[in-house]
Formats: C-alpha cells, structure tokens, sequence
C-alpha cells in the first residue's frame, strides 16, 4: 500500500513503506509539521486583480498554506483574492502588508462558504479558522484577533487603535493620568448618552436616549455655575426647528426663581423678530405684554403748534360740522408755502436718533390734489442758544385729498428726519412743520389737524 497526504501535505506512510527512507520521511513531516504549527512565510500577491492559490506540497517543505503565519506583500493595483483547497482544515494569523488601496479576500478554492476580506484601507492583522465544516461550501470565520482587539497588562501605550463596543470602567484619563471624565453606574440603568457626529454644515448631538421622554440633568457641584459659549464670541442658547424654548424651574412646579441678570453695566436684550412681542405671562393674564426697548409714538395736535411769525400758517380755528367732532385746525394756503411750530422734549429713553412722522390733515374741498408736508428739527441743549438753524427738511409722498369736503387724510409714513444741533435727552427739540406747495396740486387751504412723531427708544422705560 502506497503513502497518503493530508490537506497540509503530511505524508501518511503505509506498513512496510518507504524501507530505508522512513527516517528521512519522518524528518520532513516533523519539518511541515513545525511549519504548519509556528511557521511563518511571505507570499507576494502583486499585480492587477488576481486570484492567488495557495497550493499544498505533498511530503515536501515550503509550501505557503502549510505555515501557521503568511503576510500578503507587494504593491497591488486591483482587488485581490487569495485561496486554499477546499479539504483544508486549520487556522492561519494573517497580515496583509501589502501597497495600494484594494481589497485581500482570502477563501476557499470554490464553493460559496464564509470568507474573510482585509478592506482597502486595512493594513492589519487577522486570525482566522479554515473550517472545512462542508465538502462543497465550507466557512473561513474570523476569530476576533486584529490590531484592536488585544488583553494586555502593565502600562501600554496604544497608538492608532479603533475599539469596537468597548466596556470602560470608572473613569477615563487624560495623557498625563488625570481624571478626565468619571464613570458612575446605576443598577438596571435604561437611559443614557448618545454621541453622533455630523456632516459639514451640522452639529453634532448630545442625545438622551431610552425611554419615551428623558431629561438631560447638568448639574454643577456646590455654587459652580452652567457656562455656554467659546469665551470667543456670543454664546446663543436657541431651539431645534420652529419650536419654543422653554425655561421653568423643579419640573415646572410652584417653586424657584429664574433670574436673568448681566455682568456689571451690561444690557439685558430682548428683542422679539417680526410682529412678536415680550410676554409676562401670570395666572390673572395670560396675554400681558412687557414694555420693550423700540419704535413709540407722540401725537402732537395742531392746537400744540403756533404760526411762525414770518410765512406763517393761519392761527388756530375751529370748524363746527353737522354731525361728530369739531375739528381745530392750522390752515395752510395753497399759494405759497406757510409754516408752524412746536416743540418735544422727549423722553429719556430715546435714542437721540432720527424721526419719522405722519401728517393727518383735511380740506373743505372736493378737489382730489394733492398735499406735501414737510417737518425740520433742531435740538436746543441748556445754555445753548436758540437762535439755530433747522435741520434738512424731509417730506412724506404727497397725499392726494379724497374729494369729498371734510373727509380726515393720512400720509404714508415719511422718511428719516435729522435733528440738527446734536440731540441729547436733556434738550429741547424744535420742529417746524410747512405746507410745500411747489410739490403738491390741491387748489384749496390744507387744514392740518396734528401729526404722529414716530421715535425710537434704547430702554424699557426712563428709570
């Protein structure tokens, strides 16, 4: 009877075989045994895509799958693939030292079992079993040992390592052994930190993750404090999406304060967007609205102006109806332009800025011209003198009269108008209002009723 070989060449030598040579036999198969034990090899698989089929040498050293350790070399331009008959039965340490970004799959010779497949980028070490669990599709299996997944002892130092799912204990420490983060269990824990990175343009998130609804508790120790912001710039506390962001004190119930304060002579904002307003919301008034830094309103009545000496309006009359309200008017003439005067003393939350205004006016007419109203400003400080020119006069669009006698009209608001002199809180501001009528075409007398002086302020209030 002739000798056998198993899968990884080991001569099985028949009774009464190999007289004279059994000696050197036996040596050859202690030789491919030690190989197949702790033997290491290279085996070059450069080139394009391949396959790469490591062959057994019956009876004979130095075939490739008959050592325990193979790295892959060489510089690769394609996927590879690297295989083994498909009777053997063993486990290999595989590294793939190989150049180039493309993928080492190592299988089985045929058959459509379980492999094993190093990624483009993995330039590491594997273990991995050779099964042989079928005669047609046995399973390659890896068993869990790469550049990450090591038990070591002593102090290590650890560079360029992923850890897959890994269970850390109490604390985690910075480069110099500090504490960095502490660790504390709770028993039967259900909710939990979730850590997701994101995409340019996104934020990462901090989630709490578990059950249906969960708090994120921060908790400063003793008298510390919960600081936002980069020390960089602002720091903005906002809500995801178009939602509120709500502030309340122990859950919401009936206890604790929330104080807004700032740093010494700082400004408190707030500053709704669009048509919104600032709320103080109580059991008793559910729609209370705070007072707000922004745009106010004087209404200056004709019956507050007075003629200038020089061009100047008619004086004050007074005009019965036969029905509602009797109307005090200023008349304006509608052939050369006339001028009246009032004055503000505004209040000191004003932001010393400019004005805009509107004029109310009417006429005993049924023509539909139109009227133009101008209005100049000049601040006068204490010790000032008063003898000082107007600033530049500024005018709404003209507004045509409605054609009926008597109906009330309004003009658009006008643009920015720019007190002259340099307007403080603590001065008086003269203004001077006039009928243009090189820029408007009602050919009757525009009886001025008063006009809103719109201002805007810098403070809640005058405190």
């Amino acid at each position: 009877m002739a000798s056998t070989y198993t899968p990884l060449g080991v001569e099985l030598q028949a009774t009464g075989e190999n007289a004279g040579t059994w000696g050197t036999k036996t040596n050859t198969n202690l030789q491919i045994i030690e190989q197949i034990s702790g033997g290491f090899t290279a085996q070059s698989i450069a080139g394009g895509a391949q396959t790469t089929a490591l062959s057994v040498s019956d009876g004979s050293t130095g075939a490739v799958m008959s050592h325990r350790m193979i790295e892959f070399t060489g510089t690769i331009t394609g996927n590879q693939i690297v295989t083994i008959p498909l009777d053997a039965q063993t486990f290999y340490f595989l590294r793939n030292s190989t150049s180039g970004s493309y993928t080492v799959q190592f299988k089985y010779a045929s058959g459509s079992g379980d492999s094993f497949t190093f990624s483009a980028t993995d330039k590491g070490d594997q273990l991995v079993f050779a099964t042989g669990n079928d005669g047609t599709n046995p399973d390659i299996y890896t068993l869990g040992f790469n550049d990450g997944d090591v038990t070591l002892t002593g102090t290590q130092t650890l560079t360029n390592k992923t850890l897959t799912s890994p269970v850390i204990g109490t604390k985690i420490s910075d480069t110099n052994g500090n504490e960095l983060i502490n660790l504390t269990a709770t028993s039967s824990a259900v909710n939990e930190f979730t850590i997701a990175n994101a995409a340019t343009g996104e934020a990462p998130a901090l989630s709490a993750t578990g059950e249906t609804n969960v708090d994120i508790a921060i908790k400063p120790k003793g008298s510390g404090e919960t600081v936002v912001g980069s020390g960089s710039g602002n720091a903005t506390i906002t809500s995801s999406g178009a939602h509120d962001l709500i502030l309340d004190t122990n859950s919401g119930t009936n206890s604790g304060t929330i104080t807004i304060t700032d740093a010494a002579n700082g400004d408190i904002t707030l500053a709704p967007n669009g048509t919104g307003v600032v709320k103080a919301v109580d059991a008793g008034d559910a729609t209370g609205a705070v007072k707000i830094a922004g745009k106010e309103t004087i209404w200056v009545p004709s019956v507050a102006m007075y003629p200038n000496t020089t061009n100047g309006c008619a004086d004050i009359a007074q005009t019965e109806l036969g029905n509602g309200p009797e109307l005090k008017t200023l008349d304006f003439d509608k052939d050369s332009d006339e001028f009246a005067q009032f004055a503000v003393a505004f209040p000191k939350s004003w932001n010393e800025g400019t004005v805009t205004f509107q004029a109310f006016f009417t006429a005993n007419s049924t023509n539909t011209g139109t009227v133009s109203w101008g209005l100049s400003g000049v601040a006068i400080a204490d010790n000032d003198s008063c003898n000082t020119a107007f600033g530049t006069q500024v005018a709404p669009t003209a507004k045509a009269h409605s054609g009926t006698a008597n109906d009330l009209d309004v003009t658009a608001e006008s643009g920015a108008v720019t007190i002259a002199g340099s307007p403080s809180t603590d001065e008086q501001v003269f203004f001077q209002i006039s009928r243009d009528v090189s820029e408007d075409s009602l050919t009757a007398d525009a009886k001025l009723l008063g006009i809103k002086l719109f201002f805007t302020t810098d403070a809640a209030n005058d405190a």
